[in-house]
Protein backbone atom coordinates (compact mmCIF):
# COMPACT_ATOMS: atom_id res chain seq x y z
CA UNK A 1 0.00 0.00 0.00
CA UNK A 2 2.76 2.54 -0.51
CA UNK A 3 2.19 4.25 2.46
CA UNK A 4 -1.04 5.78 1.85
CA UNK A 5 -2.03 6.16 5.67
CA UNK A 6 -5.59 7.51 4.74
CA UNK A 7 -7.94 8.72 1.93
CA UNK A 8 -9.45 12.42 1.53
CA UNK A 9 -12.04 13.50 -0.78
CA UNK A 10 -10.52 15.41 -2.79
CA UNK A 11 -8.36 12.21 -3.85
CA UNK A 12 -9.07 10.92 -7.54
CA UNK A 13 -10.33 7.16 -7.55
CA UNK A 14 -8.04 6.14 -9.86
CA UNK A 15 -5.05 7.51 -7.10
CA UNK A 16 -6.50 5.73 -4.39
CA UNK A 17 -6.61 2.41 -6.47
CA UNK A 18 -3.59 2.65 -7.38
CA UNK A 19 -1.82 2.46 -3.62
CA UNK A 20 -4.78 0.02 -2.88
CA UNK A 21 -7.08 -2.39 -4.64
CA UNK A 22 -8.70 -3.99 -1.79
CA UNK A 23 -10.69 -0.77 -1.71
CA UNK A 24 -12.44 -1.55 -5.20
CA UNK A 25 -15.23 -3.47 -3.12
CA UNK A 26 -16.11 -0.80 -0.82
CA UNK A 27 -16.82 1.53 -3.74
CA UNK A 28 -18.46 -1.05 -5.38
CA UNK A 29 -20.44 -1.88 -2.28
CA UNK A 30 -21.41 1.78 -1.89
CA UNK A 31 -22.92 1.93 -5.50
CA UNK A 32 -20.07 2.71 -7.58
CA UNK A 33 -20.06 -0.13 -9.96
CA UNK A 34 -18.21 2.14 -12.64
CA UNK A 35 -14.64 2.28 -10.76
CA UNK A 36 -12.99 0.78 -13.66
CA UNK A 37 -14.41 2.92 -16.44
CA UNK A 38 -11.68 5.37 -17.55
CA UNK A 39 -13.63 8.59 -16.70
CA UNK A 40 -13.73 7.88 -13.24
CA UNK A 41 -10.43 7.47 -12.77
CA UNK A 42 -10.19 11.17 -12.96
CA UNK A 43 -13.24 11.82 -10.79
CA UNK A 44 -12.30 12.87 -7.20
CA UNK A 45 -14.11 10.88 -4.43
CA UNK A 46 -16.13 13.87 -3.81
CA UNK A 47 -17.26 13.83 -6.96
CA UNK A 48 -17.70 10.38 -7.54
CA UNK A 49 -19.86 10.55 -4.20
CA UNK A 50 -21.93 13.18 -5.19
CA UNK A 51 -22.90 11.55 -8.98
CA UNK A 52 -24.19 8.63 -6.68
CA UNK A 53 -25.82 10.49 -4.01
CA UNK A 54 -23.61 9.24 -1.48
CA UNK A 55 -22.34 11.23 1.72
CA UNK A 56 -18.57 11.49 0.82
CA UNK A 57 -17.77 12.26 4.95
CA UNK A 58 -18.96 8.57 5.55
CA UNK A 59 -17.26 7.05 2.28
CA UNK A 60 -14.16 8.91 3.31
CA UNK A 61 -14.61 6.99 7.14
CA UNK A 62 -15.38 3.75 5.84
CA UNK A 63 -12.31 3.09 3.80
CA UNK A 64 -9.87 4.87 5.98
CA UNK A 65 -11.43 2.88 8.95
CA UNK A 66 -10.50 0.10 6.59
CA UNK A 67 -7.38 1.24 5.82
CA UNK A 68 -6.57 1.52 9.67
CA UNK A 69 -7.66 -1.86 10.31
CA UNK A 70 -5.52 -3.60 7.54
CA UNK A 71 -2.31 -1.76 8.51
CA UNK A 72 -3.19 -3.22 12.23
CA UNK A 73 -3.61 -6.58 10.66
CA UNK A 74 -0.19 -6.20 8.68
CA UNK A 75 1.36 -5.15 12.14
CA UNK A 76 0.31 -7.79 13.93
CA UNK A 77 -1.77 -5.68 16.25
CA UNK A 78 -5.08 -6.69 15.07
CA UNK A 79 -5.26 -10.89 14.63
CA UNK A 80 -7.25 -12.65 12.69
CA UNK A 81 -9.45 -15.58 15.04
CA UNK A 82 -8.48 -18.93 13.68
CA UNK A 83 -11.68 -20.54 14.18
CA UNK A 84 -13.92 -18.08 12.92
CA UNK A 85 -11.68 -16.24 10.51
CA UNK A 86 -12.77 -12.91 11.68
CA UNK A 87 -10.69 -10.24 13.55
CA UNK A 88 -11.09 -10.46 17.16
Amino acid sequence: MDGIKEVKKDMNIGEILSYDMTIAPILMASGMHCIGCPASAGETLAEAAAVHGLDADELVSKINEFIRGKAEYEAGVRPIDQESGTDE
